[in-house]
């Protein structure tokens, strides 16, 4: 608090008129941090968050758990690091194993709103009554999951998720769904680990998002929603990215700049969270409030996460942008895929269906990066998709 309330802003822009692409707003920053002096309820975030640092107990390919918020947490030790992770049992027998990775700048709490519906038993749209057994677990140094070693990249996240959800919760085989670097993440599964990784969902691929030249040569048209949603991800592919360079090649430097420095790391990533999100931000659906940054932002430095989050990239070089030409998964395994209108990531249906088994394609109105917050009732309904396709 002390922090947050020492830091000096300045009173007015000093470069008035620049564009959005320049970064976060003054006085979306200012208003940010006052929302964090005044409204946000530091006692009983705190609380919350303590209360999670005070009862996780490390176990080797065991757990202990404990209950907050409706939603069981566990820890389990794999490769020596600890994985902290929500598990949540659907009461039908039949359900479907289901791991969701988040990625930068969230944390498991994105996935909260979407937990008890899926583990509830609703209809696809194909009347085949479906629920999941939903695992979402925190990155490799981020939130509660302890550091990984310094040559640590996706494929070994991957590796530890899958002992996780076979070796430890004992699922033979699962589907997955992933955001950002967790997108990414989910791929890696989906393709490398395709005999426990059944079916998986994306809101992104870890390919370069097709071009306007591209689209045209491949002769695609398409609908004006799509039109948005690839600029939106041009907008961002040539005029949003400097911030990957960053934590590439300078982690440290942003990693020791922010490090005990939380409206610095508000401003680094508060602006992700405006910025990828849709405009209409907080209206019903969305739960993407100002509170709900803030709660995600205060995770990070209460729990030192900012410098792994970082390194996740630098560790990982080729991260955000996996492949510039794409392949094809070693899987039959479905895949379905779910774009949001603000999101920052495009491909075309006939561009997917070189990537993998694509056998559900959708695009919503509503909503961005952040679809787990921004629009939970159609992220579960397509993600109950699965179901449709699932053989286990």
């Amino acid at each position: 608090m002390r922090l947050i309330k020492n830091t000096q802003l300045p009173e007015k822009p000093q470069y008035p008129g620049v564009e959005p692409s320049s970064g976060i707003d003054l006085e979306v920053l200012k208003s940010l941090r006052e929302n964090w002096l005044n409204k946000f309820d530091w006692e009983k975030e705190q609380a919350y968050l303590n209360r999670f640092v005070n009862y996780f107990i490390k176990a080797q390919l065991t757990f202990e758990s404990y209950i907050l918020c409706s939603f069981k947490h566990f820890t389990a030790t794999i490769e020596g690091l600890t994985i902290h992770f929500v598990h949540k049992i659907s009461d039908d027998p039949d359900a479907i194993p289901l791991l969701l990775t988040h990625g930068w700048p969230g944390t498991f709490m994105e996935f909260l709103p979407v937990i008890d519906p899926l583990t509830q038993k609703a209809k696809t749209s194909t009347e085949k009554p479906v629920s999941f057994h939903v695992v979402v677990p925190s990155l490799p140094g981020i939130a509660f999951s302890t550091s990984p070693p310094g040559n640590w990249t996706l494929a070994d996240t991957a590796r530890v998720f899958n002992t996780l959800m076979t070796d430890v919760l004992g699922y033979d085989t699962f589907g997955v769904h992933g955001t950002s670097i967790g997108g990414f993440l989910a791929f890696t599964l989906y393709d490398t680990f395709n005999t426990t990784t059944r079916a998986a969902h994306f809101p992104v691929v870890p390919f370069y998002c097709s071009t306007s030249e591209e689209i045209a040569a491949r002769e695609i048209t398409l609908s004006p929603l799509e039109q948005f949603e690839h600029k939106r991800a041009m907008d961002w592919t040539y005029n949003g990215t400097s911030y990957v360079l960053m934590h590439i090649y300078k982690p440290n430097t942003i990693g020791l700049s922010l490090y005990d420095n939380p409206v610095g790391q508000l401003a680094w990533m508060g602006e992700k969270w405006i910025d990828w999100a849709d405009v209409r931000a907080g209206e019903c659906p969305s739960r993407l409030t100002h509170n709900e940054i803030l709660r995600s932002i205060s995770l990070y430095y209460l729990t030192d996460s900012f410098m792994p989050s970082v390194y996740m990239y630098a560790q990982d070089p080729e991260l955000p942008f996996r492949e510039g030409t794409y392949r094809r998964a070693h899987t039959d395994a479905p895949m379905l895929v779910s774009f949001f209108k603000y999101t920052v990531g495009f491909w075309p249906e006939d561009v997917l269906r070189m990537m993998g088994n694509l056998v559900m394609y959708r695009n919503h109105e509503f909503g961005g990066f952040f679809a787990g917050l921004e629009n939970p009732p159609d992220l579960v309904d397509d993600l109950r998709e699965i179901g449709t396709y699932w053989t286990g």
